[in-house]
């Protein structure tokens, strides 16, 4: 009854005083709905990032040729020439968690179809690639493993290579095009997959086998990467671990820090990414909780004003019988209550501000319940922490000296 008693002389005390609890309220509404939405932005970029690396294969394994030094002089990775077929059937007879792979050798050149052209890229790879990057076929078929065997000039498109080489509609299925001057016959067009996180137009691409792009139009006898793919997502942390073993067992490598390949898997970019987007998420939060604290500290200084002009009403509280225990439940029962209303406006704006984020600036967002949990937790702590002294200090007031305040 005490309790429900001081709730009600504290509320009224708020209503008194609308503006000025609006005002002092602020602070918290714009830092819970500051912190809400930062979370929302975070969220939802690290679930688009974990979306787009999916669709472009979420168990896919690379292994590519590592920098190396040679008499001094660092060499890149896109300059070794350490893999060759015998690792691609190396991995691909001893692995056990993986279900394709496929050597992958690329050039860049340009497409040519009668006075169309458009620069591009041509990947030399088997007909386990579409399985692999789970790349459907938007028309045609895919070539064979005798048409890989023999090295034979047949190609899929992307339908980028489509719209700037086929510009009037003409089907390309069946017509011929030349990469570098060297023919290939059209035998399918790639479904739409537009960009991926990077940025990158998959679809601006040309597919052939990798013995047709070694022979006609590289002139090497390595590849450039083995892309293979893990039995199931769980897998791919083994399938890593399974094919440096291979690796290192056919570059005869004792010493793993020593490897001239890197292994690697799509959980490990998703990690990445999602790490990077974590740590700007904590400095977004970090900036809007500032807010928070300038809220709190505006509570502790309309307390300390309240507790100045109800200095008389305190001291005949205590005259009457009122203990210091009641006049201090009083103030942080009336703290509590403006940070909490101010928190609970906060969390209604931030959902609010996630909603206009999401529909007009077309950001992905994603609200999580604990985001709101926290805000709303830390509102709490806010009124106590920030109230108690001002409540400290009313209930210490001597009655007498406080009846006799001007």
């Amino acid at each position: 009854m005490r309790l429900l008693n001081l709730f009600k002389i504290a509320f009224k005390a708020i209503v008194l005083n609308k503006m000025r609890t609006l005002l002092t309220m602020l602070g918290i509404i714009i830092g819970v709905a500051s912190v809400i939405a930062m979370l929302a932005i975070g969220e939802g970029s690290k679930e688009s990032i974990r979306e787009n690396i999916s669709s472009m294969g979420s168990n896919i394994i690379t292994i590519r040729p590592a920098s190396a030094s040679s008499g001094g002089v660092r060499a890149s990775a896109d300059e070794m020439q350490t893999l060759t077929l015998k690792d691609y059937e190396a991995v691909k007879d001893q692995a056990t968690f993986l279900s394709y792979a496929t050597p992958l050798v690329t050039g860049k050149g340009q497409v040519i179809n009668g006075s169309n052209n458009w620069p591009s890229s041509i990947y030399g790879v088997n007909p386990d690639y579409l399985k692999i990057k789970v790349v459907d076929l938007q028309s045609g078929s895919m070539f064979t493993d005798a048409e890989v065997k023999t090295a034979s000039k047949v190609a899929l498109i992307g339908q980028t290579v489509v719209d700037n080489v086929f510009p009037d509609g003409q089907d390309p299925i069946g017509q011929m095009i030349r990469f570098n001057n060297i023919p290939f016959k059209v035998i399918g067009v790639l479904e739409v997959k537009g960009e991926n996180t990077f940025g990158q137009d998959q679809d601006d691409v040309v597919i052939a086998p990798y013995t047709t792009v070694q022979k006609r139009i590289l002139a090497i006898d390595y590849i450039n990467q083995i892309m293979a793919s893990a039995i199931s997502e769980d897998d791919a942390p083994n399938a890593v671990t399974e094919v440096s073993e291979i690796m290192r067992i056919q570059h005869q490598i004792s010493n793993p820090n020593k490897d001239d390949f890197s292994v690697q898997s799509m959980e490990e970019l998703i990690s990445t990414f999602s790490s990077t987007s974590e740590m700007l998420t904590l400095l977004l939060v970090a900036v809007a909780s500032i807010s928070l604290l300038i809220g709190g500290i505006g509570i502790m200084n309309i307390m300390y004003v309240s507790v100045k002009e109800r200095t008389k009403e305190i001291g005949l509280r205590m005259a009457v019988g009122a203990k210091g225990a009641d006049i201090l439940m009083q103030f942080l029962i009336e703290a509590v209550l403006i940070s909490i209303t101010g928190g609970i406006l906060g969390v209604l704006l931030g959902l609010a501000s996630t909603m206009f984020i999401e529909k007009f600036l077309n950001w992905p967002t994603s609200v999580a319940l604990y985001s709101i949990v926290i805000s709303f937790a830390v509102c709490a702590v806010t009124g106590i922490f920030f109230g108690w002294y001002p409540a400290r200090k009313a209930s210490a007031l001597d009655p007498i000296i406080a009846l006799r305040y001007e």
